[in-house]
Formats: structure tokens, C-alpha cells, sequence
């Protein structure tokens, strides 16, 4: 016997659910990709994810994941033989140093532990020790969906600066953009990334990169440039250049959509409601992990992120077992632990288009799932989460 039927709740770090709006935006012909409608369509499409990206610099478009965008990032601002600092706190930043090395440059990895933070103060150290600023650019996330942790990247940007090294400042903002504030510009990042399936609620597909001048400076001289992730090839006159070719008009129609939510809903309300639903999850899982089998895999309350929350699970007990359960009994589809955590986390999405309802209702089939499987908790964590919002949503 189940209980799912009905719409399934997808709490997972991405894709993320895409709102009917969204979904409907798709739903039409294409268009003549030479026609002033597909070009009007693009520059509001950039201008925006400049905005978004808080940067006066360029933004481009890419048919990619954030995989993709990775190697936009690497491939237009390094040389082969370059060196690389990975900022170690979780599985993501070490996957964009493993696509570095990949592509030629040499990476070095400033060790991070997967319960907390990068620490600025170690970065600014670890760079005053590069006396001959062999390393070219810093690699970091500011969410990392594995660990569930957040970066400051302001401080991060202070560190670099404070070091007085050159090295460029490139910061994955996949998980984070569209959910909690980013300030390119201000922040001294030189190249941001992100994607177009999480925070900004679009299909799996694009792949977006905003370029400081520092950064366009050094892609002058690099030599990994390829033609498809070239940004001078997309500079081009010709408004197909932009895309090197065909556009992905139905994913660019969602985009519009989702992009015209978030600025109809404003930014700073999006921000708030994602820290307030992520902290009534916090205030569940604190409830929780008073049985001893559950807690918080980031240590810190102020580091852990508001877009997911990794779930530890002691060794007597198999997350699995209750990721399969909310799944298959009651429709929640949990995200399972990766890396280093898999077998050992699941992890809870509130990203994107998400609501009161939705992550009460994750929660609820989550403490089920608790009960059903014997898996010793605190009682009584969604109520915690009602609580939380009843005092700080006000009427």
C-alpha cells in the first residue's frame, strides 16, 4: 500500500521543480532565429543575467550543464600549464579542478573539510606563499550541494586581495544564483557561473558566464580557447554567434518565464522566503537529530546554505532505505548522499520554486519515513518547522 498518488515532490539539489508557467512558456513554435523577436529575446536574456549575477560585465549563454559552463570558464581564461588553487569544501569545486586538469593546467588543492566552511584566512595564507603567483586563478563554489555548506565569498575576494595576488577569482554560483545574493562586481570575482535547472527553475540545459574585465584581459592571451566556448567568436556581429549556431529557443522562451517570476516576485522577497523555508528545515532536522541517529553535516549554523541541508545518518541505519521510502510509499523524492557521503547523508532540496507547503509537506513524509523505518528521532521536528514559520512569516 502507498500513499504517493498525486503530484510527486521533488526535494532535490536539481533539477529543481519547474513552475507551470515555465513549463507553458515552452509550449509554442519556434522562431525565426534571424528575426528581431529572437534578438530582442537574447539581449533581454543577457542583460538580466547580468543583473542576476550583479556585475556590469558581460553575460553568455551556453548549451551545457554546469559541466559545460566549467570548462566556458576554464578554457577561455587559462593556458595549458597554468596552475590552479581548488578551494576544497565539498564534491563540486573538486570537480571543476579535476576538468581543469583534464584540460591541461595543473592543479593544486587548498584541503577543505567536508563539515565546514573555506576558511579566508587560509586562502589569504596559502597566497602569500605563492611568491611567485604561479597560481593563476582560484576555483571555488559558493553552495556546495554535496556538503549542503555555504562560502563567503565576499571574504574569500577580501583574502585574495588582502594577499595582493593576481590570480583570478572564478566562483561557481550553480546551486546559489537566483536563491540567495551574489554580488560579482562587489565581491571582486572575476568570472561567475551558474545554470539554468536549479535557483532559476528552468529545464536541465543552459549554462550562463558573467566576465570581469580582469578576467576578458587575461582571455586575450590564453591559449585553451576552443571555438565553441570562445568569447570573442561570441562577440560577433552576427546574433547567431551568440549561441555558436542554432539558439535553444524553447529552453530561452523558459528562461524569459522563470526570469519574469523572480524579478515579478523581487529578488530580495526571493531571498527571504529561501532563508525562511530553509531555516524551518534546520529547525526539523535540530528536532530530529535529538534521537542520536540524524544530524547536521556542516557543524556551523551560520555556514550551513539556505538551498539545501545534508543530512548525516549514523552507520546503524541506511539512508537509502528511507530515501526509497518517501519515494516510493509517499512521492517525496529525496536527494541520496554523494562522494565521500554516499550511504552515510540524503540531503533536502529548498531551492527554486518551492513554498511553505511543499517543504512542510517533504518534512511530514520525512519524519513518516523516520517513524516507519524505526530510526530513532526527536519528536515532534515538523511541528518545530511550523512553528518557526508561523513566528516569522507575519500575518
Amino acid at each position: 500500500m502507498t500513499v504517493r498518488s498525486g503530484r510527486e515532490f521533488l526535494a532535490i539539489p536539481g533539477p529543481t521543480t519547474i513552475p507551470d508557467e515555465v513549463l507553458r512558456a515552452m509550449h509554442r513554435p519556434a522562431l525565426d532565429i534571424y528575426s528581431k523577436e529572437m534578438i530582442d529575446l537574447t539581449d533581454g536574456l543577457l542583460r538580466d543575467l547580468s543583473m542576476l549575477f550583479a556585475t556590469t560585465g558581460r553575460s553568455y549563454i551556453y548549451i551545457a550543464n554546469g559541466h559545460g559552463a566549467w570548462e566556458a570558464v576554464l578554457s577561455n581564461v587559462l593556458s595549458r600549464g597554468d596552475k590552479v588553487l581548488v578551494l576544497e569544501s565539498g564534491s563540486f569545486a573538486l570537480g571543476w579542478g579535476n576538468a581543469a586538469r583534464a584540460m591541461g593546467a595543473e592543479v593544486e588543492v587548498l584541503k577543505g573539510d567536508w563539515s565546514r566552511a573555506v576558511r579566508a584566512s587560509e586562502v589569504e595564507a596559502h597566497l602569500r606563499a605563492d611568491k611567485n603567483h604561479a597560481i593563476k586563478a582560484v576555483l571555488v563554489v559558493q553552495v556546495d550541494t554535496a556538503s549542503g555548506v555555504v562560502n563567503d565569498i565576499k571574504a574569500i575576494g577580501q583574502a585574495i586581495r588582502a594577499a595582493q595576488h593576481p590570480s583570478l577569482f572564478l566562483v561557481d554560483a550553480v546551486a546559489s544564483l537566483g536563491c540567495m545574493p551574489f554580488e560579482m562586481d562587489k565581491w571582486g570575482v572575476d568570472v561567475a557561473l551558474s545554470g539554468s535547472q536549479k535557483g532559476l527553475m528552468t529545464p536541465p540545459g543552459l549554462a550562463f558566464v558573467a566576465v570581469g574585465e580582469g578576467a576578458r584581459a587575461v582571455h586575450k592571451t590564453s591559449n585553451m580557447r576552443a571555438p565553441y566556448w570562445d568569447w570573442t567568436e561570441r562577440d560577433g556581429v552576427e546574433h547567431y554567434c551568440r549561441y555558436a549556431g542554432t539558439p535553444p529557443i524553447h529552453l530561452l522562451f523558459a528562461l524569459r518565464q522563470a526570469f519574469d517570476l523572480l524579478l515579478a516576485e523581487g529578488l530580495l522577497n526571493v531571498f527571504r522566503r529561501h532563508q525562511l523555508l530553509a531555516e524551518a528545515v534546520r529547525r526539523a532536522v535540530t528536532v530530529w537529530s535529538e534521537g542520536k541517529a540524524l544530524g547536521f553535516n556542516i557543524d556551523d549554523a551560520c555556514e550551513r546554505s539556505n538551498v539545501v541541508t545534508t543530512v548525516l545518518v549514523g552507520d546503524e541505519y541506511d539512508p537509502t532505505k528511507l530515501q526509497r521510502y518517501s519515494s516510493e510509499k509517499c512521492g517525496v523524492i529525496l536527494g541520496i548522499g554523494i562522494n565521500k557521503l554516499q550511504g552515510k547523508a540524503f540531503r533536502i532540496a529548498h531551492m527554486g520554486h518551492v513554498n511553505a507547503p511543499m517543504i512542510l509537506g517533504t518534512l511530514g513524509v520525512v519524519e513518516t519515513a523516520l517513524k516507519a523505518l524505526q530510526i530513532p528521532h526527536g519528536k515532534g521536528g515538523t511541528e518545530a518547522a511550523i512553528t518557526y514559520l508561523s513566528e516569522n512569516v507575519s500575518s
